[in-house]
C-alpha cells in the first residue's frame, strides 16, 4: 500500500509547539491536563459533619484499640507489673521453725502479778515505803500548822522584833513543807519506777531460762486485761500457771538464802 507522506512528518497539517524548558516558564510548572482538572479532589477527612451515633461507635473503638495495645504491652514486655522486695544484704534472716510451723504461747500478765510471791512483796514494800513518807510530811505539816496557830493567837503579846521573827520562821517552815511534797512525791515515783524495773527483768530473765529447757516456743505474747492488742487467745496455750509456779519457786529459793 503506497503513501504519500513521509515517515518524520506528522499526519495532521498542524505544526507541534516544541517542549519549553522550565527556565523558558521562569520556573512554573506547566498546567495540567484537563482531564486532571476536572476529577474531584478526594481528603482523608470527611467534609459532612460526623452525625452523634458515629461519634460514640468511634470513640467506643479508639477506646478498646488502646486497652488492647496496655494490655499487650503489659503482659509481654512486663511494664507496669509489681517489682519484688529488694533484700537488704546485711540484714539477719528470719528465723524459721523447723516444721515450718510457729509455736506461740501466752502468759495473762494480770494473774502472774497477783500470785507472783516476789510482785506482792514488791507492792507491798513500796505501799510501805510510801507511808512512811506520807507520815513524815503530814507530821511536819501537822506541827507547822500547830505552831501557826498558836502564833494567831499570842502573837499580838510579842513585841514586833519577836512577831516579825516568828512569821519569817513560819514563812521559811512552809516553803520548805512544799518543797517537801515534791520531793517525796518524786521519791515515792523514783522507788515505783525501780521496784517495776526489777520485776520484769526477774519475769524475762525466767521466761528465757523456762523456754531454753522446756517447749522452745518461737513466741511468747503477754496477754492483759486493759491494753491485749489479741481479742482471742487458744486456752491451750496459755503457759501462766507453769510461769507462776517456776517463778514462786526460783524467789523461794533466793529469799531463803538470803536469811
Amino acid at each position: 500500500m503506497e503513501t504519500n507522506q513521509e515517515l518524520n512528518t506528522p499526519v495532521d497539517d498542524t505544526p507541534v509547539a516544541p517542549v519549553q524548558n522550565d527556565t523558558e516558564n521562569n520556573g512554573q510548572r506547566p498546567a495540567e491536563p484537563q482531564h486532571m482538572q476536572d476529577q474531584p479532589s478526594y481528603s482523608a477527612m470527611p467534609t459532612q459533619p460526623v452525625s452523634r451515633g458515629n461519634k460514640g461507635l468511634l470513640a467506643c473503638n479508639l477506646v478498646l484499640l488502646v486497652g488492647l495495645i496496655l494490655l499487650y504491652i503489659f503482659h509481654f514486655t512486663g511494664i507496669g507489673a509489681k517489682s519484688p522486695n529488694k533484700v537488704n544484704p546485711n540484714a539477719s534472716m528470719p528465723v524459721i521453725a523447723e516444721d515450718g510451723q510457729l509455736k506461740i504461747a501466752f502468759v495473762d500478765s494480770d494473774s502472774l502479778l497477783a500470785k507472783y510471791d516476789y510482785a506482792r512483796d514488791l507492792e507491798a514494800e513500796l505501799n510501805a515505803f510510801k507511808e512512811a513518807q506520807e507520815k513524815s510530811y503530814q507530821q511536819q505539816m501537822t506541827k507547822f500548822q500547830s505552831d501557826y496557830q498558836n502564833y494567831l493567837k499570842t502573837g499580838e503579846n510579842m513585841t514586833l522584833t519577836q512577831q516579825q521573827e516568828t512569821e519569817a520562821q513560819l514563812k521559811q517552815r512552809a516553803d520548805k513543807l512544799a518543797t517537801l511534797e515534791q520531793e517525796l512525791s518524786a521519791k515515792i515515783l523514783q522507788k515505783q519506777m525501780d521496784s517495776n524495773i526489777e520485776l520484769l527483768n526477774r519475769i524475762f530473765a525466767y521466761v528465757r531460762e523456762y523456754n531454753a529447757d522446756n517447749q522452745q516456743f518461737d513466741i511468747i505474747l503477754r496477754k492483759t486485761f486493759n491494753d491485749s492488742p489479741t481479742l482471742y487467745m487458744n486456752p491451750a496455750m496459755d503457759i501462766t500457771n507453769e510461769i507462776i509456779d517456776g517463778l514462786n519457786k526460783e524467789y523461794k529459793t533466793v529469799k531463803s538464802k538470803k536469811k
